[in-house]
């Protein structure tokens, strides 16, 4: 088979750069490599010497998308070192911050990135010229979820209210009003996107995942829980240094992760679906049941109506929180550091997102471990990209690497995170 190179100038509608190399030999793959070169970042080294009190505000630039995951993650696990728990009315706030994170980002992924891929055109752009209405929708769904995040978080881009222990201050009753009323148009056209992507056309693949994911006994796990994965194993997050230990392979910046020494388990919605599902509010379970969706999905292309149900519930839930909402006493817990090790997690938009700190007596940071999902699904988009492109080796180049764009973009990767997919590279020898 003669030598073959597809190469990609930019992966379009995904977050970050990088690159795919895929070597063939006799028609069968060798080799994959999902080549993420963006520069380190370094986030956990400026971490080191900083004030207990910073993370919050420095890990939150880490993402402009999903910053309220990585304040959450890092807010707990330096909680825990000094001993605080946050809950009532304060855990209450927080989970409708991370709501708005969650409907923002969600709809942002479905109907400007994803959904192009189902409907022939090739950016959200393209496709609102000829369905204005639905990126019209999309986009107050976004806004929806934006204003939540500013009315909790201070600001819709990295908020400046959140701190260890709860918030500089607590919004009251009054400001959360005007929010719930468009939350209420916002779960509206969340019913009418779930009924939307359930009738895309989706290729027949599935695959047999390892899904991890935090459960919860009370809630469909988004800001606490133990950490669970689909073959049973269980443990709290505290043992997460005990269960994955990530590594690094020199075709990537970003570090690859192992649960229990294997690679290759996904973290994500498909996983928190799999794993929490009963858990989903009525309305969402009502709108799953209605378009014939089960409990457990396999097909990552169908990502994109998990994404959906998972919008239907944050906008149904901020609605009850809010509903319920009675401001608290004071805006946060005084949290006072001493030393120790503390550990936190949390459900970012794209999965499992978990902090590690290692405070001394003064309340500074002497060593932080962050560990974003798009890392730890890496491995996995490596061998979805394998399935799909070894029975596929013969298409023409252009195909093969619009079909391997298409995979990656199932996972909505965050790749600044994790350290971006640019060159295709297939090798036949």
């Amino acid at each position: 088979m003669t030598h073959k190179t597809i190469r990609v100038g930019g992966l379009s509608r995904v977050e970050g750069e990088g690159s795919l190399f895929i070597q063939a030999r006799q028609g069968r793959i060798t080799d994959v490599q999902l080549n993420i070169y963006e520069p380190p970042r370094f986030f956990e080294a400026l971490l080191r010497g900083r004030a207990y009190t910073e993370p919050p505000d420095i890990t939150a630039r880490i993402c402009g998308i999903c910053p309220v995951a990585y304040q959450m993650s890092a807010c707990q696990a330096l909680e825990s070192i000094c001993d605080v728990t946050v809950d009532g009315p304060l855990r209450d706030l927080r989970l409708l911050l991370y709501y708005g994170e969650w409907i923002e980002s969600h709809a942002l992924h479905i109907y400007l990135l994803h959904a192009p891929d189902f409907l022939g055109y090739p950016s959200g752009v393209a496709m609102a010229a000829d369905h204005r209405d639905l990126v019209e929708r999309g986009l107050a769904l976004k806004k929806a979820g934006n204003e939540l995040v500013a009315a909790v978080g201070g600001r819709a881009i990295h908020p400046i209210n959140v701190r260890v222990g709860g918030f500089y201050r607590a919004p009251s009753k009054r400001e959360l009003t005007p929010v719930a009323e468009r939350l209420r148009r916002a779960r509206d056209a969340a019913v009418a996107t779930v009924r939307w992507v359930a009738g895309f056309d989706f290729p027949d693949i599935e695959h047999d995942y390892r899904f991890l994911a935090l459960t919860h006994p009370g809630e469909y796990a988004i800001l606490s829980g133990d950490v669970a994965t689909s073959d049973g194993l269980r443990f709290p997050i505290a043992d997460w240094p005990s269960h994955v230990v990530e590594e690094h392979l020199p075709h990537s910046t970003a570090l690859h992760a192992r649960l229990d020494g294997v690679a290759g388990y996904l973290t994500g919605p498909l996983a928190r679906y799999a794993l929490n599902s009963p858990q989903l509010s009525g309305l969402t379970r009502q709108a799953a049941a209605e378009i014939g969706f089960g409990p457990i999905c396999r097909n990552p292309y169908q990502s994109i109506i998990v994404r959906a149900l998972e919008t239907l519930h944050a906008c149904d839930e901020a609605l009850r929180l809010i509903d319920d909402y009675i401001e608290p006493d004071r805006p946060f817990v005084p949290a006072e550091p001493r030393a120790g090790i503390g550990h936190g997690a949390s459900e970012a938009p794209r999965g499992t997102l978990y902090h590690r700190y290692r405070l001394d007596a003064e309340g500074l940071i002497a060593e932080a471990d962050i560990v974003p999902p798009t890392a730890q699904n890496q491995a996995r988009i490596e061998d979805d990209l394998r399935a799909l492109a070894e029975p596929r080796l013969a298409l023409p180049t252009a195909e093969l690497a619009a079909l391997c764009e298409r995979a990656v973009r199932n996972h909505d990767p965050c790749i600044s995170c994790s350290a971006h997919f640019l060159d295709l590279h297939i090798h036949h020898d």
